[in-house]
């Protein structure tokens, strides 16, 4: 009784070691909500990892449709990026091109070496709580924002990050058979 109950415990903790392993970005700064230039920046950096870590996706991924996704949000993380970036020029700012921030870095590094076996599941168990950070971003600059082009611009995005959660979401559920719109 005893052997199967330290048996027991002892899968648990395997199948729960991974899921701690992971790591995603961190949450913009609050003044990043409403204020231009940290708008700006962190909206550029969420792009970046978007942009970054689905380009690993695409080096290690087995699976097409995570294939599919990742190229989807490579080119419409490419595309918000410029809107953004065109936005706040328009609201006369100069931002600096998208950098990644210690705690994107090392979630892409996480995905650089995960093993191929837990690649997709570490992918995607980034890339919900990143666009929910991002789309919480957008909406929330939107409509608070302190700067016109940019709210516009927040504003746009914001179906655009909710399609790439949704289908995430699909994704992590093992819904990939019917992603509409991808």
């Amino acid at each position: 009784m005893q052997r199967k109950s330290l048996a027991f415990i002892a899968t648990l903790a395997a199948y729960a070691m991974p899921a701690m392993a992971q790591t995603p970005p961190p949450p913009p700064p609050p003044e990043a909500k409403t204020s231009a230039m940290p708008y700006v920046m962190a909206a550029g950096m969420s792009d970046l990892y978007e942009i970054n870590s689905s380009q690993v996706a695409l080096e290690k991924t087995q699976n097409p449709a995570i294939r599919k996704f990742a190229t989807m949000l490579i080119k419409h993380h490419q595309k918000t990026t410029a809107a953004t970036m065109k936005a706040a020029q328009k609201a006369g700012l100069t931002p600096t091109p998208p950098m990644l921030d210690a705690g994107a870095t090392a979630s892409i590094n996480e995905l650089q070496t995960a093993a191929p076996a837990d690649f997709d599941r570490l992918y995607l168990g980034q890339q919900v709580p990143a666009h929910q950070a991002a789309l919480d971003l957008h909406q929330s600059f939107a409509t608070g924002g302190d700067q016109a082009p940019l709210r516009t611009s927040a504003k746009a995005a914001v179906p655009i990050v909710k399609q790439h959660l949704n289908a995430a979401m699909k994704l992590q559920d093992g819904k990939s058979h019917n992603m509409q719109g991808m």
